[in-house]
């Protein structure tokens, strides 16, 4: 993609923090004229993830819509936007489950806010939907890349291969959730990263309640040997397990995009501290704003090697609420 803006601001998971998302903006040079934020000579790319959570949901849609709409925004598809539209929409006949996702209490919990804050506006809500079906789910640039949790090539070029463009379509939603799937596989390597089995059949309790039997891992570690070289979530694992030895099966598995590669911005995984590069050419740019944390950017201009001075953000305060 190539662009006359001088710089790009990419702005990571807003979870309905609206009016931090406007502070944000507003410090990073952004002002509202007809109505959309906009800068002189940059342009904003979102990371997804502006939906669920937070108290100001239906805010923060607005205006990110109307600034990619009105070109002076991109926006890559995040987790909660599929997960919201699939939680929405119908089954086809013969599916043993009346919708794409299923209407568990976690689910139910997770979309219900988005639910609630258009319940008001329902034509609205499904003019949005539609909306977030249609998002991009990757974007490649001349000297950097975006996607919501992690960028694998070899699936990137399958899909371009497949479907011709970077995009989903109302019509691919029922494969998207058939596990046996290539988009399945894609969009959950996409939107949710890579990860690996506990070993021997172990689960976790997660802090969020859910047990699990997986856990996150680093697509960025040259030569791990142990679990704990490779895990990459904000539950530790469990102690016995965290120095064990990586199987050659288990390091078959894992992803490795390496230093050579063009600099990747992704959101998604809930750091926490002050935002900085993970390595010199990826930053994580959710520092989990609707849990009280940072909603963070960084601005880039055309280097290859990512700059802790380049990092902005704003604290989400209580009154956000």
């Amino acid at each position: 993609m190539r662009s006359m803006h001088q710089g790009y601001d990419l702005i990571g998971d807003i979870h309905g923090c609206g009016n931090t998302l406007i502070e944000l903006l507003e410090q990073l040079g952004y002002s509202k004229r007809n109505g959309i934020y906009q800068h002189p000579k940059r342009k904003v790319v979102f990371l997804g993830d502006i939906v669920d959570r937070g108290p100001h949901i239906r805010l923060a849609c607005h205006i990110v819509r109307d600034m990619v709409d009105a070109g002076h925004a991109d926006i890559v598809m995040g987790n909660h936007e599929y997960n919201l539209v699939t939680y929405l929409s119908e089954a086809p006949p013969g599916m043993r489950q009346p919708f794409l996702r299923p209407h568990t209490a976690r689910n139910n919990f997770i979309v219900e806010q988005s639910i609630k804050q258009f319940e008001d506006h329902p034509h609205e809500f499904n003019e949005f939907l539609d909306w977030f079906i249609d998002l991009p789910l990757f974007l490649e640039y001349e000297h950097f890349r975006v996607v919501h949790a992690c960028w694998d090539q070899a699936m990137v070029d399958e899909y371009l291969r497949r479907y011709g463009n970077n995009h989903i379509t109302r019509e691919m939603l029922p494969e998207s959730v058939n596990t046996d799937s290539f988009l399945y596989k894609f969009l959950d390597r996409s939107l949710r990263g890579t990860s690996l089995k506990l070993p021997d059949g172990r689960s976790m309790t997660a802090k969020d309640g859910m047990v699990r039997q997986f856990f996150r891992t680093k697509f960025w570690a040259q030569d791990p040997q142990k679990y704990s070289d490779v895990v990459f979530q904000p539950d530790p694992l469990p102690e016995d397990i965290e120095h064990g030895i990586l199987s050659a099966d288990e390091k078959e598995q894992l992803l490795f995009y390496g230093p050579q590669e063009k600099p990747l911005f992704i959101g998604h995984y809930w750091m926490q501290g002050i935002p900085a590069p993970i390595v010199p050419n990826i930053a994580c740019l959710d520092y989990s704003a609707v849990k009280y944390g940072r909603l963070v950017a960084y601005r880039m201009d055309t280097e290859r090697h990512l700059q802790p001075g380049k990092f902005a953000w704003v604290r989400v305060e209580k009154n956000e609420r």
